[in-house]
């Protein structure tokens, strides 16, 4: 099966439509690569066939399943294990100095694919234990692939992903074995977590604004009018004191919103924000 350049840009237009991720010419490959097992397991001939039916939007489950398979869901547990030892040993001690008399921390996993972040983040507060007791610690991923955000809820992962990042130590601390599955993350962990479908150029979820968001390796996607719609809702979404971070090849630049933080590399302040205080 063979993609024509009019099945190859209705695809990619209307995947545009649906997440707002650009598929660039020079990455027209990916449909080839990934929609072709999609097709024969649907008994789709073409792609043309394929472009038509999701023209016609006669199957919503068909576009929604498209949208998953293009999706990129590359993820890892502790992903870039620096900046979670800047998490641990800076940005959340600070964060922690401005809310002692709250003691209550939301942070906002955006595009998390398949949850491994947010857990990794949940690992991170429980395993500082000591540190956050009588805290509050509400941690919400979200993702706009269905199939993805169905996963991080039921928090299991194969042995392939476990052994992604995750060291055998917090492996065994935090996840029970499922016969022949892998394993899923224990309920005491999974406590402190919630996932949902969202949207990033749609309003930012409910529950009141966040003290971190991580947002880390989606604006690579997106075109610079979408980039800056989305730190637009980013901005929205965050404290005025809180932190934003980001994927190391990714900036703010063309926004007014947000600005570099002065000591930690990938972390942005929201523009009008004061210097938050750094723990003792």
């Amino acid at each position: 099966m063979e993609v024509s350049p009019r099945a190859a840009m209705t695809i990619a237009r209307l995947f545009e439509q649906a997440t707002g991720q650009t598929l660039s010419q020079d990455r027209f490959w990916r449909i080839g690569t990934t929609l072709m097992p999609f097709c024969r397991a649907r008994g789709i001939e073409s792609f043309d066939q394929l472009a038509l039916a999701l023209e016609r939007s006669a199957d919503r489950e068909l576009s929604l399943d498209m949208i998953d398979a293009l999706l990129n869901n590359e993820t890892s547990f502790f992903r870039d294990a620096g900046v979670f030892t800047q998490l641990g040993e800076a940005l959340l001690p600070r964060l922690a100095a401005a809310r002692q008399r709250e003691r209550r921390l939301r942070i906002w996993s955006a595009a998390c694919s398949t949850g491994q972040e947010a857990y990794s983040l949940a690992m991170l507060f429980a395993e500082q234990g000591d540190r956050w007791a009588g805290w509050r610690i509400d941690i919400v991923g979200s993702d706009i692939s269905r199939s993805a955000v169905e996963q991080a809820r039921g928090g299991l992962y194969t042995q392939f992903e476990v052994q992604r990042g995750l060291p055998i130590r917090q492996l065994i601390a935090w996840f029970d074995p499922v016969l022949d599955q892998g394993w899923r993350v224990k309920p005491q962990l999974a406590a402190h977590v919630s996932f949902q479908r969202h949207n990033l150029l749609g309003p930012p979820p409910a529950g009141g604004r966040f003290d971190l968001i991580l947002c880390r390796n989606a604006l690579l996607y997106f075109s610079p009018e979408r980039r800056h719609q989305m730190l637009e809702g980013l901005a929205l979404a965050i404290a005025p004191d809180g932190g934003l971070l980001l994927g190391a090849g990714e900036t703010v630049q063309g926004s007014a919103r947000f600005v570099a933080d002065p000591e930690l590399p990938m972390v942005y302040r929201p523009a009008a924000a004061r210097t938050v205080p750094h723990a003792a």
